[in-house]
């Protein structure tokens, strides 16, 4: 491993609850893709919740169900959710496509069995991905998940696949 920052492991913000097959369509609208970056963000889950990207505050956790990010491999999908102040993703599961994509985009991604049948909608959740436990309210219920491999959290810290490759090459001069 290398020497990155350590990134953000806990996390603490309201939960937007999403059901199983969020897809990566869902999450970047094909139609828009030619589109300015801001009015991308304006569509981002609008097929699910119309709501979300204009309501979704920094910090703010999705919490969602099975296979989560399945469909094509867009990276923009995670980018997105990173670009609209998205703390992190927990899901029952996910695409395995896009959980790569998300923590090459330094967007942290948590698998976690079970959760989306325990919090609640707008719930405050707090998230250890070091520890891999998701409190649910104050306390309310404690469930275990997946821990992030140790080298994924070092992508994570450094933000990112390519701020960490640009950072060992910095270290090489």
């Amino acid at each position: 491993m290398t020497n990155a920052p350590r990134p953000t492991t806990r996390f603490r913000g309201r939960a937007w609850l999403f059901g199983p097959d969020i897809s990566t369509d869902m999450l970047s609208p094909g139609q828009y893709v030619h589109d300015p970056v801001e009015i991308r963000l304006r569509h981002v889950l609008e097929a699910a919740r119309p709501e979300f990207a204009s309501q979704v505050r920094p910090g703010d956790i999705v919490v969602a169900g099975t296979n989560f990010g399945c469909g094509s491999s867009r990276e923009s999908a995670p980018q997105h959710l990173k670009d609209l102040g998205v703390a992190l993703v927990v899901a029952d599961s996910f695409a395995r496509i896009f959980s790569r994509n998300a923590i090459a985009l330094g967007l942290p991604v948590l698998a976690c069995s079970g959760v989306s049948t325990t919090v609640n909608d707008h719930e405050i959740v707090e998230v250890d991905v070091v520890e891999g436990q998701v409190t649910v309210g104050d306390g309310r219920a404690l469930l275990h998940a997946d821990r992030i491999p140790a080298q994924m959290l070092d992508v994570l810290g450094h933000g990112g696949i390519e701020p960490m490759l640009l950072a060992l090459g910095r270290k090489k001069e």
